[in-house]
């Protein structure tokens, strides 16, 4: 029933034979008018980062207007309409307005007796289903059918179901997709993204952790022997990434961007130190020789906040300026 946006509309392509007098069924419109066709309808449509990797089905009920089944869209009881005397059945009403001498303006807008239909029912002689409306609203239960591997912002179509009306084509209810934000993963294309935090200990002597993947299933992701990880580092893990669209059984990679832990607090004995240093790489050659070194001032560091370190020097220089601005020039009184 439905399909995706790239799809060409079956009627559009019958108007570029035909043009758009006729229905896609043939038969021209009542008195030899042009028909118009329909507004499209457009709904917005959120699908989880699940449904986009393992697709999915939403049935949506909807709201529309058929034409009337009791009088088939004449909106009389007896099959008979008038022409509207206030358009002259063009559904169009043309006013002229002074500007100024010799200056008119010209102003078209829709019938208001008509509605712009160019025909008019007598009150006597309106439907009872439609009111002389011609239109009575209807449910309807679409079923959109979500592909693996579709994207944000990828369109679903179903031709010829929006509001119905006389002598008009029907148009499209045209579903957007939209993706929902993910906890855990990012999506980018057929690529996947996700952070993991490693404690120092893992960065340096191996890890193994499992994740659970958007189908359900548990990844066992684990470093190889003696490999260290650096903070930042990017590991790939292929055909994991999401499906491809029309081709699910391909897929992209799922990236995983490590970071990586220091401990908060706590030191090293000199034993211990001398245990990571002979394993450690050689610590880097000074550029000052011993002498050099003796000259320099030695310092003390101490453990900050930065953050409240900046809000207090911020808090500082605003107190500073108001006392500047408020210790001006005083003026002495004239000794009389």
């Amino acid at each position: 029933m439905g399909g995706g946006g790239a799809s060409a509309n079956p009627f559009d392509i019958f108007e570029s034979f035909f043009g758009s007098g006729a229905g896609p069924f043939g038969g021209g419109s009542r008195g030899g008018r042009r028909q118009k066709r329909g507004e499209d309808v457009v709904h917005p449509l959120k699908v989880s980062l699940e449904d986009f990797y393992n697709g999915t089905s939403k049935k949506l009920s909807l709201s529309r207007n058929v034409i009337c089944p009791k009088c088939k869209g004449q909106g009389s009881k007896s099959g008979t309409v008038n022409k509207c005397a206030g358009c002259q059945g063009s559904g169009m009403k043309v006013s002229i307005r002074q500007l100024g001498p010799g200056m008119i303006q010209q102003m078209q807008q829709v019938c208001p007796d008509c509605r712009g239909s160019g025909e008019i029912v007598d009150e006597k002689d309106k439907c009872t289903q439609c009111k002389g409306n011609k239109v009575v609203p209807e449910k309807k239960v679409l079923e959109v059918h979500v592909e693996k591997g579709m994207t944000h912002g990828q369109k679903i179509t179903f031709y010829g179901e929006a509001d119905e009306a006389p002598d008009t084509i029907t148009g499209d209810i045209v579903f957007v997709l939209q993706l929902k934000d993910h906890p855990k993963f990012k999506r980018k294309g057929d690529d996947l993204f996700v952070e993991h935090s490693l404690t120092l200990r893992e960065a340096l002597c191996g890890f193994q952790f499992p994740l659970t993947h958007l189908d359900g299933r548990q990844l066992l992701i684990k470093s190889k022997p003696g490999e260290i990880v650096k903070p930042g580092q990017f590991k790939a893990v292929h055909d994991e990434g999401m499906p491809h669209h029309g081709r699910p059984f391909m897929k992209g990679s799922l990236y995983i961007h490590f970071s990586v832990e220091f401990p908060e607090s706590g030191s090293l004995s000199p034993e211990q130190c001398k245990l990571l240093e002979a394993i450690l790489p050689p610590r880097p050659v000074s550029q000052l020789t011993d002498m050099e070194l003796e000259e320099c001032e030695e310092t003390t560091l101490h453990d900050v906040n930065i953050e409240d370190e900046m809000r207090r020097k911020q808090q500082q220089e605003i107190y500073e300026e108001d006392e500047d601005q408020g210790s001006g020039p005083r003026v002495q009184c004239a000794q009389q």
